[in-house]
């Protein structure tokens, strides 16, 4: 078994004063894909949304490489993509100026910007402002985001709402390559990732 990359070790949070998990712990190494499954309300968004530092957990840690991510949060947040239920894109910005403020920071090279473009069918669309866009062309380009971030951690909230048929497909792609270079995924889901191999965490079990 390959080592853990990241390891969460006896993680839980309220929502609404309501604890949703309690001693929630588990290990991603690198090249696995974990699934979060569970009925509305079981607490995916509320895992993803901590994970990716955006709440604060009652309890538990978080390590990367074996150091907790509390001590160097900004370092943390260089690590990993976030994908949520909202697209979290600027309306007035066009598709490449989305993906090139979100990685300013990373200093993405110019072949990721073209291959992010490429991987879910953007380039006709690159000029255009965002608000003009499908809510299925946002979601492209949110992803595409993810793709062009090189980040090693990619946590995806439901990351196949608003796609096609023809936008599943280039997501699973992606993803394979992104989990066949080492990297790591966990995507809250209700619908299948087509991943050979992915585990699966349910939330929300009596």
């Amino acid at each position: 078994m390959a080592p853990l990359s990241l390891e969460i070790d006896g993680l839980a949070c309220r929502r609404g004063g309501r604890r949703v998990f309690d001693r929630l712990s588990f290990g991603l190494g690198e090249g696995e894909l974990l699934a979060l499954t569970g009925r509305n309300g079981s607490g995916k968004t509320t895992l993803l949304r901590a994970l990716a530092g955006l709440v604060r957990p009652d309890a538990g840690t978080v390590r990367w490489l074996g150091v907790d991510v509390a001590d160097d949060p900004e370092a943390w947040r260089g690590r990993l993509a976030w994908l949520g239920h909202l697209d979290g894109l600027k309306g007035d910005l066009s598709v490449v100026e989305n993906l090139l403020v979100a990685q300013r920071l990373r200093g993405g090279a110019q072949d990721r910007l073209d291959g992010a473009l490429l991987a879910f069918d953007l380039g006709a669309l690159a000029a255009r402002a965002v608000r003009t866009l499908s809510a299925g062309q946002r979601r492209r380009t949110a992803l595409a985001r993810i793709v062009f971030s090189a980040a090693p951690l990619w946590l995806l909230d439901e990351p196949l709402n608003a796609l096609d048929m023809p936008a599943q497909q280039a997501f699973r792609a992606a993803l394979q390559k992104h989990l066949a270079a080492g990297g790591l995924a966990i995507a809250a889901t209700h619908a299948e990732l087509g991943v050979e191999g992915a585990r699966t965490l349910e939330l929300g079990r009596a």
